[in-house]
């Protein structure tokens, strides 16, 4: 793509974003009763979304397109209050009155309801732009879902068309897709945590082996395909975990969780937080270990995680996050049909392991120019493994040979990054406006190497060098990967109901390989014909500019009407290109995915009952990889990973919720919420169009109730998804060898939460798949598997969180 091009498109953004006028600044102090300045106070426009918040001087300001405004302010254990504002005015002294006694669990969800009504980013959020988009967010505070064990299932219920693996008891690794995207370690979105990117190479290996511990989350974010000019070309869009904020009235707060289960589980969170004049901190250290529902299946985990944030004034600071993760689980291997339909919790496999150890840091400079202005700078990187080790023919039924080495793969991710972003609200034709620009530098040097491991049970990690003369499965790989990438969005508010945000994103990539691997040929019996040691250097660059365009038209205050359109792009990850499979091989010619997403659908809320988000989206996608069967040249038919075609996948998504003790009741004592979510889809190959798009169910539904009284709070959550294919061949019949092959059949899923609150004592239980279905979501065509890996059965959870 030529420059100048890019250059152009740069300047038009930029000009418009310099033809300003004036706006109005409304600013000033909030205190409590004793005249102690309060901070972290939420200032929302009272027709939906967060203004902004007071710093720990009690300060906050922010720029009115209105000359009277009416704003709620909200803070816990202080009452909420309606005010109204007017433009220009500085320095507007506020008083929150403190509630005596303590709120029930029910009253504070009702507080917190009565404000988070609307779960969707707004407009313009510190130096992020989501008009138009189609935006979703778990206040993961309010959920009643395990999140000792991140079941995901719960956590995402109000999140409409995700398709989820489930496949372990302790959520090790989020694995969700949607819309027909493979769900593997959510490689199919861009995962961010507080903003920066956590996944062990966003170009080449998009993996997310690293999941934040739940319990300390206060927002999941997502935002479909239209975040590709943003955050990065991937189809599926953005998922960014918002760790909790340090608290801002105390010096130390204390929070403890202990949790036992089913199957031995044993966790403990503990967190600490506080803040101390200009210095505020969050940290947190989870442990988490088990047995496993399956024979050969135990874990242990430790994640450590810590936030701290130095105000310089009260237009500049600085953040630093870092975390560490390391888990070791044993991996119980795959099944046939017939072996999940003989014992669905048997296991043949005792050597299989899988280890991973993850640190992350970031540095963020967040600083104010103005009221209309302010920027922010993120430098991040990874310092990464990941371990993994098994016997893994692709015979899954036959019994591990104990005197044969296991495959080790062995995998160290060392990357970073720098991104930077700026947003300016001006006006244009008297219209506000609002435009953002930013770049972002990425580099990474990967390493990928596989081998015979040891001939031994136990989780050892090193390779037998006396076996790589004659071991065939070998590969040593590096792959250093460059990325630089400048973005822009623009909202352009025609009146005060409509605003149309275009966008765009030039991207260059630089992916490259360099390394030997061992090149095979089989017979149908395993026996080896050819064996050549091959060099493989290649270098792949490219650029490009991805387009988008994004509309919002709110003719009420409870109702908008949005649409947008984005291009996204994917590259080919190096675990397509060079990791020897037994189960399936890797066409050589293999390339990049193109297409784009379009989304158009209605969103609001009626007199904060009922929250509401129905809308069609279309995904159209060029080049797809996905497994197929093909006759190789010595006429085997083998399992091919390739670009299958051109796909088009779309339907209806639409999440209804209703506060009925609101409607019905009108008590504050009581709760009771009823939401169902329901998507039903449809796909199909250009090529092919009797073929549908494999992970595509054609009906996906979650519906539940919470209730509550007082303290104690509850929920009913049913789960329903219907068969959906595994292959571009939509294969029907069972694969008696690998398990590879064939349909994810139907499912159910019935979950039952409750919690119960007493001072600083907080009771949580519950059951997962209480009627004890046996059922499985995917067939893995690498480990933990290959083949099928079933779902866990019933069982039950019991925490005690004490806060002091």
């Amino acid at each position: 793509m030529d420059c100048k091009i890019i250059t152009k498109i740069v300047l038009f953004f930029v000009l418009f974003s310099s033809i300003g006028l004036a706006q109005e600044t409304i600013s000033g102090v909030v205190t409590d009763q004793k005249d102690i300045p309060l901070a972290k106070v939420a200032i929302y426009n009272s027709s939906g979304g967060l203004l902004t918040q007071t710093n720990h001087n009690g300060l906050f300001s922010f720029v009115s397109q209105k000359q009277n405004l009416k704003v709620v302010l909200y803070l816990d254990s202080y009452s909420i209050l309606e005010k109204e504002l007017t433009a220009p005015s500085s320095k507007v002294k506020i008083v929150l009155h403190e509630i005596g006694g303590n709120l029930t669990e029910v009253e504070l969800t009702a507080r917190r309801k009565k404000v988070f009504a609307l779960k969707r980013l707004k407009d313009v959020e510190e130096t992020a732009i989501y008009a138009g988009k189609k935006t979703e967010v778990v206040l993961v505070e309010e959920s009643l879902a395990n999140i000792a064990t991140n079941n995901t299932r719960q956590l995402y219920n109000q999140v409409a068309g995700l398709n989820i693996y489930e496949t372990d008891d302790a959520g090790l690794q989020l694995s969700i897709g949607g819309r027909g995207l493979d769900p593997n370690r959510t490689a199919n979105f861009n995962t961010r945590q507080n903003g920066y990117d956590i996944s062990a190479d966003v170009l080449g290996y998009p993996e997310s082996y690293y999941t934040p511990a739940a319990e300390g989350l206060s927002e999941i974010q997502i935002i479909r395909g239209a975040a590709s000019l943003q955050y990065g070309t991937q189809f599926g869009g953005l998922i960014n975990f918002k760790m909790k904020e340090p608290n801002p009235n105390k010096k130390i707060e204390l929070i403890s969780r202990f949790t036992t289960g089913s199957n031995g589980l044993a966790t403990n969170f503990t967190s600490l937080s506080g803040t101390a004049n200009k210095f505020s901190y969050y940290t947190y250290y989870n442990y988490k270990q088990g047995d496993g529902f399956r024979d050969n299946s135990r874990f242990e985990s430790k994640n450590a995680f810590g936030h701290f944030v130095y105000d310089f004034t009260s237009k500049t600071k600085l953040s630093a996050d870092i975390t560490y993760m390391n888990y070791l689980a044993q991996q119980a291997g795959g099944l046939t049909d017939r072996m999940f339909e003989e014992d669905p919790f048997q296991s043949n496999r005792s050597r299989n392991w899988f280890q991973v150890n993850w640190l992350l840091y970031n540095l963020k400079l967040a600083h104010k120019f103005s009221e209309k202005t302010n920027a922010t700078i993120n430098f991040f990187g990874l310092n990464a493994s990941r371990d993994a080790l098994g016997y893994r023919t692709n015979r899954v039924s036959d019994a591990d040979d104990l005197s044969a080495p296991r495959d080790l793969i062995k995998g160290k991710f060392r990357n970073f990054g720098l991104e930077a972003r700026l947003v300016h609200r001006y006006s244009l034709f008297n219209k506000k406006s609002t435009f953002l620009i930013g770049t972002k530098y990425y580099n990474a040097r990967n390493k990928d190497q596989q081998g015979p491991g040891t001939t031994t049970s136990n989780a050892n990690f090193d390779f037998d060098e006396s076996l790589f003369d004659s071991y065939h499965s070998q590969s040593n790989f590096t792959y250093p990967n460059q990325n630089l990438a400048v973005f822009g969005e623009n909202i352009f508010y025609i009146n005060d109901k409509l605003s149309i945000t275009p966008g765009f994103r030039f991207e260059y990539i630089k992916t490259e390989t360099e390394g030997r691997y061992i090149r095979t040929n089989t017979l149908g019996n395993g026996t080896v014909v050819i064996v050549e040691d091959e060099e493989d250097n290649r270098v792949f660059d490219r650029s490009f500019v991805l387009l988008g365009l994004g509309v919002s038209y709110k003719p009420l205050d409870v109702l908008e009407v949005y649409g947008n359109i984005s291009q996204n792009y994917r590259s080919v990850t190096f675990s397509d290109i060079r990791i020897n499979n037994p189960s399936y091989e890797v066409d050589p010619n293999i390339t990049d995915e193109k297409g784009f997403t379009a989304d158009i659908g209605v969103r609001g809320n009626l007199k904060k009952i009922v929250s509401y988000d129905v809308g069609l989206f279309g995904l159209f996608y060029n080049d797809r990889i996905g497994l197929v069967q093909r006759e190789n040249s010595n006429f085997q038919v083998k399992n091919v990973r390739t670009n299958i075609g051109d796909a088009v996948m779309y339907g209806l998504e639409s999440l209804i919720d209703i506060d009925v003790s609101k409607l019905l009741i009108k008590d504050n004592d009581y709760r009771l919420n009823v939401f169902a979510n329901t998507s039903v889809l449809d796909s199909y190959y250009v090529d092919d169009s009797t073929k549908n798009v494999e992970f595509v169910p054609d009906f996906n539904f979650k519906t539940g109730v919470k209730f509550g009284y007082k303290d104690l709070l509850g929920s009913v959550q049913y789960s329903y998804l219907s068969q959906q294919f595994t292959d571009a061949t939509n294969a029907t019949g069972t694969d008696s060898v690998t398990g590879l092959l064939g349909p994810i059949p139907s499912y159910d899923v019935l979950d039952l939460s409750l919690s119960y609150t007493y001072k600083r004592f907080k009771l949580e239980t519950g059951i997962n798949n209480v009627l004890d279905n046996h059922y499985f979501t995917r067939r893995a065509t690498g480990y933990p598997g290959p083949g099928i890996i079933p779902s866990a059965p019933r069982n039950w959870y019991a925490t005690l969180q004490v806060k002091l």
